[in-house]
């Protein structure tokens, strides 16, 4: 070999060696980066960090640390630290939107930032630019069809007096959970401003009540020990039971059903913005999409094929489902919390 070939050979072998670490490392857009993520625990977090997170750290070097919590205790840590706040990405209900807008402590979120937002079903962003929609959810009323003589129908049935003793229901600050009442009042000739028609019936039905659940755990554990044969709780947590073996039926209202969206929101000064954005554009992916459904049977946003032992046990399953999913002003509701929870906790707790 003559030596100018040689030298050539050795030169392009020599680059060729230096840049595949350069080229690898290029590759991996967010090695070095953690992006810090408000969970809300369990289930729920592990399916988020098997589809979502660990795919993105495969392909991008991130790393996701989601620390679990809940939406009002984040809110109070993101108000409290505005200039340099705890998480990167900030989960919240459809009610939790409104305090987050008011508080102005997250940013705009732009199709342009998060190619995948195009991909989302008509009327989940219900705060234009703000939030990205990634999950939704059901409050309806759920029985044990062995404890229950005769079906539950609406949300208006809770208030039956042959379920005396029988029902739990969430503490009157979960203000999700408390879209049953705005369905009673709507069954009733009420409205979300003129829920007289409710109150009216959950007085005359408070002994059907035996608790106010503190939390989730507790009211299922009342389900499953056979304290109570009805509740309140999520479609979700509904399907949990059935899971279990539970003879438990979820009822779905023929005049409307309540319910409301999850929001990944990325705060105002978060540090790591860019890989934030690429995080909500995997959770709107396919794989990302189907985690939560896949877990707990919680309901999607975007245009995901869902395959069909997962569509027979999500609420909003058939164009007639969908047909009842109910529209809320949460700005209304939120705005007369203080007083719907005074005056339900003092017709139940009176």
């Amino acid at each position: 070999m003559k030596r100018r070939t040689f030298l050539k050979f050795a030169t392009a072998a020599t680059m060729s060696t230096l840049a595949a670490p350069y080229v690898h490392a290029q590759e991996k857009k967010f090695a070095g980066v953690t992006l810090r993520v408000g969970g809300w625990g369990g289930t729920y977090d592990e399916a988020i960090k098997k589809s979502v997170a660990e795919p993105l750290e495969e392909r991008t070097g991130m790393k996701v640390e989601i620390t679990a919590g809940t939406q009002s205790a984040d809110l109070v840590k993101l108000v409290a630290n505005k200039d340099n706040p705890p998480f990167d990405i900030y989960q919240a209900d459809s009610a939790y939107m409104v305090d987050a807008l008011k508080a102005d402590i997250v940013q705009e979120i732009k199709e342009s930032d998060v190619p995948n937002l195009k991909r989302l079903l008509p009327g989940f962003r219900e705060y234009g630019d703000y939030g990205v929609p990634y999950s939704t959810f059901t409050y309806i009323p759920i029985f044990n069809s062995e404890e229950v003589e005769r079906p539950l129908e609406s949300y208006t049935d809770l208030t039956r007096p042959d379920l005396k003793g029988k029902i739990v229901l969430p503490a009157a600050t979960f203000d999700t959970y408390w879209l049953f009442l705005l369905g009673i009042a709507e069954e009733n000739g009420g409205s979300i401003t003129n829920m007289e028609p409710a109150f009216r019936l959950l007085e005359q039905a408070k002994d059907n009540v035996v608790a106010l659940g503190q939390s989730t755990v507790a009211m299922i554990q009342m389900v499953e020990n056979d304290e109570v044969a009805a509740a309140v709780l999520s479609d979700a947590r509904g399907y949990e039971l059935r899971a279990k073996g539970l003879p438990v039926i979820s009822v779905f209202p023929p005049k409307g059903i309540y319910g409301a969206t999850s929001y990944m929101n990325i705060p105002k000064n978060a540090k790591n913005t860019e890989a934030a954005l690429a995080f909500l554009n995997e959770m709107l992916s396919d794989e990302g999409m189907l985690a939560l459904p896949k877990a707990m049977r919680l309901g999607v946003t975007t245009d995901v094929k869902l395959p069909q032992e997962i569509a027979k046990d999500l609420t909003f399953n058939s164009p007639e489902r969908i047909a009842l999913k109910k529209s809320v002003d949460w700005k209304q509701w939120m705005g007369d919390r203080s007083a719907r929870i005074e005056r339900t906790n003092k017709i139940l707790r009176g």
